[in-house]
């Protein structure tokens, strides 16, 4: 099991190395062409830094081990906003877009319902499923390419954070981070499943905490010090972003690989679908008001989260 644990954190050192190189070349590319700070944290900052979920879903699928996917979905995406906003909201208050708090917040919910009744049906998430949540994803980058345009460029906050680079340079480190979270995928899975099989867990338990952690640390990184320097557009349209790509692209590639099962171990993943809901839900009622995520909301979303992984310790 020590060989599978080394492998575990080369993994996820790859994944959050390879994603951070991404960022930065996708990002430096996305200024040069003039697209907005919100537009930036939306798409190329959100899906850069949700391609560990991608690779390590995929691979897992692939390996036909996809009893992993969902949990590592599911479970990132709570850990996105009551972990890693929650964190965030305790450096600064973080103020809230309004599209992001009319709009994007609201379709999170929407898809992540859509994820319990889909599961629900059949007791798994079958192809066709699978293509509606592709459709709906192009959907949404439609709406980010409206967006984008609807944006004016002197609303933009500060991009001091982000590197201006060479355009050979911005490609170079966008390929070559690519390439560590593929890598870095194969051997998180491998890991997570050779600890799995030694300790006699669950794959849902592997991939709704540890998997769902690594996989999320390029968010808690991105996040959190976007927060603290200032640029809160980054930190909250990284999440929301984050967690509708994880649902929608991932589940969608996935799926239409293999059917995603909704039960493992007799449990099915409807808690865990509640439970991210439930943290949306707490977001948008916790900034509504002052258009903020203030500390007070922080610590609700923390405490939220301890008692979330207690259940998933007990059950």
């Amino acid at each position: 099991m020590v060989w599978d644990i080394l492998m575990l954190i080369a993994g996820f050192v790859l994944l959050v190395k390879g994603a951070d190189f991404f960022v930065d070349g996708a990002a430096s590319l996305a200024k040069r062409l003039g697209i907005p700070q919100l537009v930036i944290g939306l798409t190329i900052v959100a899906m850069g830094t949700s391609m560990p979920e991608a690779a390590t879903s995929i691979t897992a699928s692939l390996k036909d081990n996809v009893g992993i996917t969902l949990g590592n979905v599911i479970g990132s995406n709570i850990f996105n906003v009551l972990v890693i906003l929650g964190l965030t909201a305790l450096f600064t208050s973080v103020r809230m877009q309004k599209s992001t708090l009319y709009y994007e917040i609201p379709f999170m919910l929407l898809i992540t319902g859509l994820t319990i009744l889909f599961g629900w049906t059949d007791m798994r998430i079958v192809w066709w499923e699978s293509l509606i949540f592709l459709a709906l994803f192009a959907a949404y980058l439609g709406y980010m390419v409206y967006l984008t345009k609807k944006q004016p460029e002197q609303d933009n906050l500060e991009e001091n954070n982000i590197k201006e680079m060479a355009v050979w340079k911005s490609l170079l480190f966008v390929v070559g981070g690519a390439a560590g979270i593929v890598l870095g995928s194969t051997f998180v899975v491998d890991g997570a499943t050779g600890i799995a099989k030694a300790l006699s867990l669950s794959d849902k338990f592997i991939g709704l905490t540890i998997v769902a952690f690594g996989t999320s640390l390029p968010e808690l990184v991105t996040s959190v010090s976007a927060a603290r320097k200032g640029n809160a557009d980054i930190a909250i349209g990284n999440i929301v972003g984050s967690n509708i790509f994880n649902i929608l692209f991932i589940l969608g590639i996935v799926g239409v690989i293999n059917d995603i099962p909704f039960v493992t171990g007799g449990n099915t993943f409807a808690l865990d679908c509640v439970v991210a809901i439930v943290a949306g839900v707490l977001l948008w009622i916790g900034t509504v008001r002052k258009k903020q995520l203030r500390w007070p909301v922080g610590i609700a979303m923390l405490v939220g989260y301890a008692g979330y992984f207690v259940h998933l310790l007990l059950a």
